[in-house]
Formats: structure tokens, sequence, C-alpha cells
């Protein structure tokens, strides 16, 4: 199948004034003083996924997202270097090795996100020894998720559930860096090709010819053919759902980095096109991209944040020649300006306002979400220096 590249939308040609350092080190400065806010609450104890009436409870169950709130910690020690967000990050740790200790929600493919942003960058950032174990405790838990003959990572549940089996969602994306991080620690190979393997059948089934994406995809675990594209999400089975469209643009762009597949920058660019030439005029997307201004709908602030790292990301792998280099670069400038002027969450907590976590299930909607604040954050932290990924 050949997946088709739109040509970008003219508005993304109009020269942005560029986002200065001095723009982002008092954008930056906005977030530290979220974090310090809520920081006091949340040293033994998680955020929920989602806050309610302006404030983050501490989490009531396990969750896929705890890692956004040790991936905070880390990036704000990186940029102050004050040793209260290294502490508290090393401090739950023990959280972390509780999980797995207690195989608590662990069958799932979210152990990328959960223990990427708490303990393969507190290895990578300080050389703790404890979080490279668990780290790699974890992956050799994801791996397990791995069904050859599909060539996928499970994404939920356990792996003898038939109604499960073979599904995988575009979210893994994000997930497949801890067994790349896995395999270059210990030289497992097959740990790498298993990762290289879903990304490979990921591009192939997730991604529609159009360049949008579905949110899942089944295999048939038994003869690995394809059997039908869904959603979990999303507003319908065939429309795009924007933040999976976002975990695709960023999460493509990063498995080049670890595969050396050229094919993979040039898909992002691709979700990223279809992605940036729906956006309304504030360049803040909807919840799914289906939508247009006269379908009043909820923006999705997290997604926004997703896609502009996976911008930055993919203007890290395109040549200085490229001439859609500039027209990205302004796509930057504009999300980024709007969701800090516009979205910004100021005296509450979290980062973003209007997330949306899942509409059809009537969660975490219109309201900041972890994951958004963290990939908020995250792209100020990129497009601020130089900056080695968690992914």
């Amino acid at each position: 199948m050949s997946v088709v590249l739109e040509s970008l939308n003219p508005r993304y040609a109009a020269v942005q004034t560029p986002l200065t350092p001095a723009w982002l080190q008092a954008a930056i400065t906005d977030v530290l003083d979220s974090i310090d806010a809520m920081l006091p609450r949340f040293t033994t104890t998680f955020p929920a996924a989602s806050a309610k009436d302006g404030r983050y409870p501490a989490v009531e169950k396990v969750d896929w997202t705890e890692g956004f709130w040790t991936g905070l910690l880390w990036l704000a020690w990186e940029v102050t270097g004050d040793n209260k967000y290294r502490q508290s990050a090393l401090g739950l740790l023990d959280s972390f090795a509780h999980r797995l200790d207690g195989q608590i929600k662990v069958d799932t493919h979210d152990l990328g996100f959960l223990y990427l942003l708490s303990c393969v960058n507190a290895w990578k950032l300080t050389g703790n020894e404890r979080a490279r174990e668990l780290a790699l405790r974890a992956a050799e838990l994801l791996f397990r998720r791995f069904d050859t003959t599909a060539g996928v990572i499970q994404a939920w549940g356990d792996l003898s559930d038939p109604a499960r089996q073979g599904r995988m969602i575009i979210d893994c994306n994000l997930n497949v860096p801890l067994l790349f991080w896995a395999a270059d620690e210990t030289g497992n190979r097959a740990w790498r090709d298993a990762a290289r393997r879903h990304l490979a059948q990921a591009s192939r089934y997730l991604v529609r010819n159009d360049a949008s994406t579905f949110h899942t995809f089944y295999l048939d675990i038994h003869s690995g053919q394809p059997l039908r594209g869904d959603t979990h999400q999303g507003f319908s089975d065939d429309s795009c759902w924007a933040r999976g469209q976002a975990w695709g643009m960023l999460g493509f762009a990063l498995g080049f980095n670890y595969t050396g597949d050229a094919r993979l920058p040039e898909l992002s660019r691709k979700l990223s096109h279809y992605f940036l030439n729906r956006l309304p005029e504030d360049y803040v997307c909807y919840w799914d991209l289906i939508f247009s201004p006269q379908d009043h709908a909820f923006r999705d602030t997290s997604a926004a944040a997703i896609a502009v790292c996976g911008l930055v990301e993919l203007l890290k792998q395109l040549p200085l020649s490229d001439t859609l280099r500039p027209a990205y670069g302004n796509a930057i400038s504009l999300i980024m300006r709007n969701l800090h002027q516009y979205y910004f969450a100021h005296g509450e907590d979290g980062l973003l306002r209007e997330g949306v976590y899942n509409y059809g299930r009537h969660m975490g909607i219109n309201v900041p979400n972890l994951w958004g604040d963290y990939f908020y954050f995250e792209a100020l932290v990129r497009l601020s220096r130089i900056w080695t990924p968690y992914w």
C-alpha cells in the first residue's frame, strides 16, 4: 500500500515570529511554577490521569500515566539542576518496583510509558543502577506480549484472551523504545527484532493510504493475516483520532533513531501533513481530526503537544536542504504560541487546559491530562536546548 503525501496547507509558508530563547524561558518558568505548586502533594503518590475542578486528585487506581509525573520531574531537574526534583523522582522508584513485584496492572504495552519516564531516564541521567534493573524487568514483561506470528505487541489484557489477541494500537509507537533501549543495554537481539517488527506492522496496517491512522488494528495470531482496524477512543472506526495521529507522528520518527530506516521519517512527514492540514484557525486540534469548526467539538491540547514533539523530532532527521523545514518550523511556532497564550492553565493544577482523555467513555474531557502536561514541557525543552529524548 502506498501512503499519500498531501500538499501542505500554504498557510504554513507564512513566516512566523520564531520562539526566542526569552519566550521559551518564560514559558518554562510558568511550567516550573505549576510543578512546584503540585510537588508537595505528590512526593509519595501520583497525580491522577486527569484533573477535576482545576486540581489533580491523588491517583486512586494504578494507571498507565504515573510515568508522566516522574517525567515532568526529570525534565524540571534537567533545566534547573534543582535537587528537589531529582530526589522526588528517585523517591518514587519504590512505587515502580512495587508494581513489578506485585504484578500490578502490568498486562499492558504501556510499560514503555511507565518505565521509560521513571527508570530509563533516571539511569541515563544519573547512572542509578536500581532504575536500570527495574527498566530491564519491565522490558522483559513487554517482550512477553509480542506475538511472533502476528508480529505485534498485544496492547492490553491477558495474552490468552481471544478477544484481545493480535491487537495493536498506535500508542505503542511510544512504548517500543523500551525494547530498543533494553536490547542495546543487554545485547538481546530478540527484543530489538520484536520492536522492529512491531513498528513495521504498525506502519503497514495502522496507517491508511491517505496518511490517516487507525487507533487499533487486529491481526490473526494463527496465520498472521490482517483482520480489521477500529477505534477505542476516536469518533468512529474510520475517523482519525487526533492523539493517535500524534502518537504516529512522534513514534515513527523516534523509530528511525533505532532502526535507521529512512521510510520512518518519511511516514512521519506524511502523518504530519494530514494532521496539520486539519487544524482549526488557532492551530490547536479537535479531539478527532474529522471535526471542523461548525461541529463545536472539544479540543485536545495533549494531542497538539505530542504533535509538536513529533515535528521537532522530524526536523532533527531531515536534511538542512529540505524545502519544507521552514513550514514545519512555522507550524511549531503557531501551535506552541497558541497553547501558551490561550490554553495554559494558570492558577490551576496541570499545564494545559482543554485536553480530552476518552470522549466516548466520558473520561477526562475538557481538562488538563497528565500526558498533555508532560509533552508540552518536553516540547519546550526540545525547543530550548540540545536534549537527548527519554524515548
